[in-house]
Order: structure tokens, then sequence, then C-alpha cells
């Protein structure tokens, strides 16, 4: 991606390089699609979030360390509901957990998606109504599943035969009968990272359509009538912005809705068409709004139910990265910054600056695992040096430690300054690690002007904790 196309924050470049370096850029601007609602510049320079200066913030809890908007989390979750009233909103919790944010949920009558022993347990604690809780995964364990029916989780989606046969089996010990939704890999190409494309038949999740095993688990179900058949589920991949690949989804599955109705005489009354909502990480980025989805969403059911002579079965959707992902930034301190000659000629001018933070790959790995990209902005000042093309990487021991690969930052950076990097709220904190020995970082919540840790900093003394060598 051209920098241009990556970055956000713009000033006025000189004439050297191609045309698209000499875009006119404002380093100072902020991008208001890229960035938590309540974030601005205070009157100082900095950036505020809730009306917190963010290097108080940085004084207090440390970086790199996630920020949470937590306002802004809130009014996503109340923008769903209200695009898709009459429909069930669970949270697809594996975008980020912990058990503030499953309260905060909760509060604003948003379901939960669930998909690991793990996620169940992070759930429970924070006292998740059972029954308002899904439970996802291609490989859930007898334990898993055992806690999961004990708890009362109200609905499991099913990923294979030997889960069915696992679930029937538990089913029948404790004389109970759990619902289930059978997840369904519909064939369709997401416009996604291959990793994260979800409905392609060559992939682990689900039984496929096109090979009959889909309804062939459906028929099972009905047939040793143990669990309790509730509906079809399907989800298509991550970040998707073009609506189409959901409505042909959407078609397929209600298909085989008519075909189950049709063998069976069974109308299945539910329909969850997954998540994998799209957002902005640079301007190029162009996401539907929840009114919009729901709109298109609910036209194609109801038109294929009229052609299929169907009921319109209770839909539901699992937005996860749409309303955790805009709502955290990730604020970083500069440590070093130097220039690299990218030209034939070796001339530093040519060139782009690394600036290297102290962060990196082990808070936000989806640039090195998923080729991502991210904005970022000066934090602490505004500048009216001259912008310069710089990669903002990280201080692990790799050289595809990359966190921003092309972005526009002032060429007066120096070490000791903050960058934010906005849309980290989903996957950066779950798909943390350890690597290089390095503590996982803080979430600080904010909110009309007060800030609370609610995953606090891992320290060294975790680090070694685990080690009983």
């Amino acid at each position: 991606m051209r920098a241009h196309e990556a970055g956000a924050l713009h000033g006025e470049i000189g004439t050297r390089g191609p045309a698209w370096l000499r875009t006119p850029v404002d380093v100072n601007a902020l991008v208001p699609q890229l960035w938590p609602r309540n974030v601005a510049r205070g009157p100082g320079g900095a950036l505020t979030v809730a009306g917190l200066d963010v290097r108080d913030l940085a004084a207090e809890y440390g970086t790199p360390a996630y920020v949470l908007d937590e306002d802004d989390l809130r009014g996503r979750c109340r923008e769903f509901r209200a695009a898709f009233p009459d429909a069930d909103i669970y949270y697809a919790g594996k975008a980020f957990l912990c058990r503030a944010v499953v309260r905060m949920i909760a509060e604003e009558g948003l379901f939960l998606d669930v998909c690991t022993g793990g996620e169940l347990a992070t759930a429970l604690s924070a006292g998740m109504e059972p029954a308002r809780i899904g439970f996802h995964g291609n490989n859930k364990s007898v334990a898993e599943l055992t806690r999961a029916v004990d708890a009362g989780v109200g609905r499991i989606i099913v990923d294979s035969f030997t889960e069915i046969d696992r679930l029937t089996e538990l089913a029948r010990e404790r004389r109970v009968r759990p619902k289930v939704l059978v997840r369904v890999t519909v064939g369709v190409e997401a416009h996604t990272h291959e990793f994260i494309a979800t409905a392609h038949e060559d992939q682990k999740f689900g039984f496929s359509l096109a090979g009959g095993a889909a309804a062939a688990a459906a028929f099972k179900i009905l047939d040793e009538d143990v669990l309790e058949l509730r509906g079809l589920h399907s989800h298509i991949g991550s970040q998707i912005f073009d609506a189409s690949g959901f409505e042909v989804s959407a078609r397929r599955v209600l298909a085989l809705q008519s075909q189950i109705r049709d063998a069976r005489g069974v109308e299945l009354p539910e329909l969850d068409l997954g998540g994998g909502f799209g957002i902005a990480y640079t301007t190029q980025d162009d996401p539907a709004t929840p009114h919009d989805l729901a709109k298109r969403l609910r036209k194609i059911v109801d038109g294929e139910c009229a052609a299929e002579n169907l009921a319109v079965p209770h839909l539901s959707v699992e937005p996860g990265r749409a309303i955790v992902g805009p709502a955290v930034f990730t604020l970083y301190e500069v440590g070093t910054v130097k220039s690299v000659p990218t030209g034939t000629g070796g001339d530093a001018a040519d060139g782009r600056a690394y600036v290297s933070v102290d962060g990196g790959m082990s808070d936000n790995i989806r640039t090195a695992l998923y080729d991502a990209s991210y904005s970022a902005t000066l934090a602490n000042r505004t500048s009216t040096a001259q912008p310069m093309l710089a990669r903002v990487v990280g201080k692990h021991c790799e050289s595809g430690d990359i966190v921003v690969k092309d972005e526009f930052l002032p060429a007066d950076v120096q070490p000791g300054d903050l960058v934010a990097v906005p849309g980290t709220g989903a996957y950066c904190r779950s798909m943390a690690s350890n690597y290089n020995h390095v503590p996982r970082p803080p979430v600080v919540a904010v909110r009309e002007g007060r800030a609370r840790l609610i995953v606090r900093r891992e320290t060294e003394d975790d680090l070694l904790a685990l080690d009983v060598g």
C-alpha cells in the first residue's frame, strides 16, 4: 500500500519523489472515522480522550497501553441494537474480552459469543447470564462442552459430526436438551485475507453446504431427537466491506432451510448470519454503517423467505471488531528514530524514517500476520515540522516487527514523544504474546474524565511465575 493510502495524517510535502509523495498532508489532523469519538487535540496539542490528556495517562499507566473509550464502545452497541431491533446481537468475544467488557455489553443489552473454555470462564465470572451466551469453536473438548451444558449456555454452534456425538452423549447422560445451531460453510469467497476468510470450502470451520455435510448434520440432529436444533449459522470472514457476500450466504443458507423443511417437515426458527463487519483502519477504508447492513440483510432474508415460502426466522448477528475495534487506540513511547535510504542513489532524502516504539508485534501481531494497515499520529504535541515518510516499528528481534507500514509523521519526532495508533481494540490484546519475554500492556478504560484499569500490565514477576524449572 502506498504511504498516502495507509496514512491518516497530513502536512506539506516537498517537490522530491513521485506524485503520491507530494500530496499535501497535515500531520496534526485527526480523521474522525479512525479514532474513538471522544478523542481530540487539547489546547496544548496533545491528544485527549474523554477529557483526559494522553500524557497524563502515559505517566500514570505507562506505555505501551491500550486506551478504551468506554462511551464509544457503548454507543456502538446501541447502534447495532437500534439497527437490528428484532434480532439478537451477539458480541464476538474473540475480538477482545475481559470481565469489564462483558459487563459493558451486557448492560447495553447484547448477547455474547465465546469460543473457548477460557472465554466462557471469563463470561461466567463477570456475571453474564448463561442463557445469553453462544458457544463457538471447531474443536470443543468434552470438558468445555460439559461446562457449557452444566452452566446452561443458551446455544452451542456445532461444527463437526464428532462434536454432535459428544454433545448428544452428554445430553443423554444429564437428561438435558441443549439448543444448537449447525455452522454451515457456504462457499462464499469473502474479500479478506486468506486466513480470516471462513466460508470457502477448503478450511477448518463448519459443515460443507456443497458437499451435503450441512444437510446431513441437520438431519442427524433431528432424527436422533436429543439436541434441540434451533437453526443454521454462517460466517463468511472478517474485515468485510462488501455486503454482497452476506447476501449470497443468506440465500444459500435459506435454501438449506427450505431443503430441511421439505425433507423433515421442520421449519427452523433461527438464522445467524455471523459477523465480520469491517472497520476503518486507514482513510481508504469505507465500512458500512450498522443501519445499512441491517437494511440489506433484512431485505435479502425477507425476499428469500418469500421465494422459498418460509416463515422469516429470528435473526442474529455477531459483531465484534465493529464494536470494540474503533473504540481503542494504543499509546506508545518513541525510543529511537533512524533514517534509512530506499532510493537507488542512496540519498537519505529519498528514504524513510524508522520510528521505534516500546511495543510492537507482541501487542499488535496483525500487521505481521495479515499484512494489515494502520495509521498513527504524534500524540503528545503538534508540530510545524515538515512531514516525513515513516515506518512505526517495534522493539522485538524480528525484521517483520512493524506496527504501521507507511505513515507521514513530523520530521522532528524524537525519543520520548508519544505515538498513538487507532483501531486497535480488536484482536490486538486478544492475540498479544510475550515474545522476547515482553510483558503484555494494560487496558485502560476512560469515561467522562475518569480512567480506570480494567486489565493490568503484566510484570516480569508474572512471566517468571510460570517458569517452574
